[in-house]
């Protein structure tokens, strides 16, 4: 055990709070069986309690006489391990995925927000990974930032965050997918089958897939999310949000000649400019450009540098980001969410 790992554990079992780095985005992480751990995890983002937690999981240990164990690690946190969730972990696991389930006797309230489901998930960083072994056992960890606020990609990320905080941050390097975890649902398998309640890097067609090796039929329905579905993290309309006011503008809608688009400017006088490659401008509007960025083609490479982009847009002197619009193939799904949600909860 390295002397940043030992630090890191000693801190959790005493009752401390540790970001560490995951494959989406950096955590802020605690012992997930210390109520008053949990609770300063909720006090630190200033998070609502009633926001429920994901718990990470080590991988089964191969010394236990099978490499894919999940029912074993599953079963400390759930009270019901479907046959639907050890398909998934097998697939999926350890990586980008997060599993509602219904909760074992033992899992904190503080922890699943008062409800009988708990979220689940094998991160696949390998420090993250290296440090859940060492310590024994599960950890919270939401996002490592202020509620609401841009989700952190890097180390300097959290530090900017919790700038007067002694917390114990490991630095694990940028993350390598960039979004939060998908979060699928499968509480309600029988009635509506799995349900994807966030999008992120693994896909509906990705779970569909991974789940059409059962001999079953409840798993072919993906329903919509419904009022009765459990609280889950990132799921309000406004999330991931740079403090800078941010509007999405369709393609080509600051070209001089679209219609259907309408601009008042009079309230900006320094603005951001992000788009894809080729998009033009109408001049009125070009006057007032003062930084320009060139965003990828590509979701997964958008969705890897999003947050960290987001940050510097955020750190301007600007008075408004217009962001172009992602398109709307599936592919961009998650990275779309997450910029909706951005631009909704932007300027507050």
């Amino acid at each position: 055990m390295n002397d940043q790992i030992r630090q890191a554990v000693l801190q959790l079992k005493a009752g401390h709070l540790v970001a560490i780095p995951t494959e989406t985005v950096y955590g802020l992480a605690a012992d997930a069986n210390n109520s008053e751990a949990v609770k300063k995890i909720f006090a630190t983002k200033g998070r609502p309690s009633g926001h429920p937690l994901i718990v990470h999981v080590a991988m089964p240990n191969p010394s236990s006489g099978s490499e894919s164990n999940w029912g074993a690690v599953l079963g400390q946190w759930s009270r019901d391990v479907s046959p639907e969730a050890l398909v998934l972990a097998e697939k999926f696991w350890p990586g980008p995925l997060t599993m509602i389930l219904p909760k074992a006797k033992n899992v904190l309230n503080e922890v699943t927000g008062g409800q009988e489901t708990v979220g689940i998930r094998c991160p696949s960083h390998p420090l993250a990974q290296h440090l859940l072994n060492e310590f024994g056992g599960g950890l919270a960890a939401p996002s490592a930032n202020r509620f609401g606020r841009i989700s952190p990609t890097t180390a300097e990320h959290v530090k900017d965050e919790f700038p007067d905080s002694d917390l114990l941050i490991l630095d694990g390097g940028p993350c390598a997918v960039g979004i939060e975890s998908t979060i699928v649902d499968l509480t309600r398998l029988d009635s509506e089958g799995a349900v994807v309640l966030r999008l992120g890097a693994i896909s509906r067609d990705q779970i569909h897939a991974a789940l059409s090796q059962i001999n079953s039929q409840r798993h072919l329905s993906f329903a919509q999310s419904s009022s009765d579905q459990p609280r889950v993290s990132g799921s309000l309309s406004a999330h991931y949000a740079p403090r800078t006011k941010m509007l999405l503008y369709p393609s080509h809608g600051l070209n001089q000649s679209s219609q259907g688009f309408q601009l008042d400017l009079k309230n900006f006088s320094k603005i951001a400019w992000v788009h894809f490659s080729g998009e033009t401008i109408n001049p009125a509007v070009q006057q007032k450009i003062v930084e320009e960025f060139l965003i990828p083609n590509n979701p997964t490479k958008l969705a890897k540098e999003l947050y960290a982009l987001l940050r510097k847009l955020d750190k301007l002197s600007v008075d408004l980001i217009l962001f172009e619009s992602l398109p709307n193939d599936s592919s961009w799904d998650a990275v779309r969410d997450r910029l909706g949600r951005a631009s909704v909860g932007s300027g507050i």
